[in-house]
């Protein structure tokens, strides 16, 4: 798009004097958007990527950022860095909880799409962020006891025609040595697809983790498209592992138990929608009454809700435009960790139902979806804001200068819901989103200090897509509550690759 350079912005208006400071990322090749001996007691990769691990998990946090921008500079490849980077956290960060340090490994992906949807010569940055968080959990790790994956039972692995069966009946008993060996089996058998399918209906079964489980599955499976299905098995084992977590609550197939209570209601109540519930009309009254749902009602109000419309005739899109903005009206009301999951989970939901093709599985991820929020929301004391009625605000300015009007106010708690009017106006008025969306993340690249920054603002920008008009507007609008602003500081990590660059 032809527009004015930030550079040039910033001299006029001097709020976004940091977004078009990147130029030294200019010392690596840029990224097409297309592109040791080792303790028998740990788990081996593939001979071609176990060096590039290693070296991710032995270099010193000070040093790795320039022993790997040296490599690149040799020609490494972007796609090796990823899979590396993958690979070195599910080896050496315990999944459990899946959460805290684990998000090194969660962020990956969002890292990825954060340099997928970047100018080529923004791409580096962050993924050079991520291999510091991954340093600075593999750290954490070792204080808290150290985990590393250790090889399979080789002689336990069912064979390829018994493997989807094992896992199902593992994943149900909850039974964590069944499981490693059966997702071995299924690693090595099945299709990714396949594959998917299973991990989607586990992933979403319970509410532990605040929704960190689905999340990893949507995660883990974008970051093997990209780095190749060959590097599947220690993935999916990591993986299976964190989705039998109970957080000490015993054997959930023993017992009834809060987490669990939406998905055993659920299993049955799907049976209830009708059989061409795909082929429903688009409906903007039916988003509200889902919001209203998610806003006020329990997670079994929500659920009975979404059927009720979908046998109705309703659109499944128009169930999750109303889920999105019930997620995103969460992080208005109470910013904080526990609502920004809202919106994440929600990202990782509409993916699997994307790219699930099984009827009931789709059906259970729209009713888990619905029934969640609600639990998202449970004891929150925030203010009553509603983003069906958020009115724009006055933009004192046009264009670029609108948008560094816009992020200075996202600096401030005062003025965040003023920048977040200002976003819904400058929307309604044609602004230009890729503009909005490119300043939001170099102020993500800058100022982002933590794996929230990178997750939730990857999430929020690619769901603004899905979103049916009016309403990924008011979504987008509410997403300044967890977004930086021109006037944060820069994160010390920006200075510290710019060294790494030189």
């Amino acid at each position: 798009m032809k527009r004015r350079s930030f550079l040039r912005l910033t001299g006029a208006v001097g709020a976004l004097a940091t977004v078009g400071d990147l130029r030294f990322l200019g010392r690596l090749p840029s990224v097409s958007a297309a592109e040791a001996a080792l303790d028998p007691k740990v788990v081996r990769f593939a001979p071609e990527i176990e060096p590039l691990v290693r070296l991710l998990e032995d270099t010193p946090r000070e040093r790795v950022l320039e022993e790997v921008a040296s490599r690149v500079r040799k020609g490494l490849p972007y796609r090796d860095v990823l899979a590396a980077l993958q690979l070195a956290g599910v080896r050496n960060i315990q999944p459990r909880p899946v959460g805290f340090k684990f998000h090194a490994v969660l962020v990956v992906n969002s890292a990825h799409l954060a340099s997928l949807a970047s100018p080529d010569s923004d791409r580096w940055l962050p993924i050079f962020w991520a291999i510091d968080q991954f340093k600075s959990s593999q750290a954490q790790d070792v204080k808290e006891g150290n985990w590393t994956m250790g090889p399979v039972d080789e002689k336990a692995v069912p064979a390829p025609d018994k493997a989807r069966q094992a896992f199902i009946e593992a994943m149900e008993s909850w039974d964590e040595a069944a499981v490693d060996v059966a997702t071995v089996g299924l690693a090595r058998s099945a299709s990714a697809h396949d594959a998917f399918e299973l991990f989607a209906r586990y992933g979403m079964r319970d509410f532990r983790e605040i929704g960190h489980k689905a999340i990893y599955v949507a995660n883990s499976f974008r970051t093997l498209e990209v780095i190749g299905w060959q590097h599947a098995e220690p993935v999916l084992r990591s993986l299976a592992y964190a989705l039998v977590d109970t957080l000490r609550d015993g054997n959930p197939s023993k017992k009834e138990l809060p987490a669990d209570r939406p998905f055993r209601k659920n299993v049955p109540a799907a049976k209830s929608i009708r059989g061409d519930w795909l082929n429903g009309k688009p409906s903007s009254d039916a988003t509200g009454e889902v919001l209203r749902a998610v806003r006020d009602g329990s997670a079994a109000d929500a659920s009975a809700k979404v059927i009720e419309l979908l046998n109705k005739g309703v659109a499944p899109q128009s169930i999750f435009d109303g889920v999105f903005e019930g997620a995103g009206e969460l992080l208005m009301r109470t910013p904080g960790i526990l609502a920004l999951h809202a919106t994440t989970f929600t990202n990782a939901i509409y993916y699997a139902f994307q790219h699930c093709h099984d009827d009931n599985t789709r059906r259970l991820l729209l009713l888990q979806n619905a029934a969640f929020i609600p639990l998202f929301r449970a004891q929150q004391q925030g203010s009553k804001v509603c983003i069906d009625e958020l009115e724009p605000g006055k933009l004192e300015s046009t264009g670029e200068e609108a948008v560094a009007e816009i992020f200075a106010d996202v600096s401030r708690n005062d003025t965040r819901l003023n920048a977040s009017r200002k976003i819904l106006s400058y929307l309604q008025n044609k602004g230009d989103v890729r503009l909005l969306a490119d300043t939001a993340r170099r102020l993500i690249f800058l100022k982002g200090n933590n794996s929230h920054d990178y997750k939730y603002s990857s999430a929020v920008l690619e769901d603004y897509e899905h979103l049916s008009p009016p309403w990924r507007d008011r979504f987008l609008a509410a997403s300044v509550f967890n977004l930086r602003g021109s006037g944060d500081n820069d994160t010390e990590l920006v200075k510290r690759i710019r060294t790494a660059l030189s």
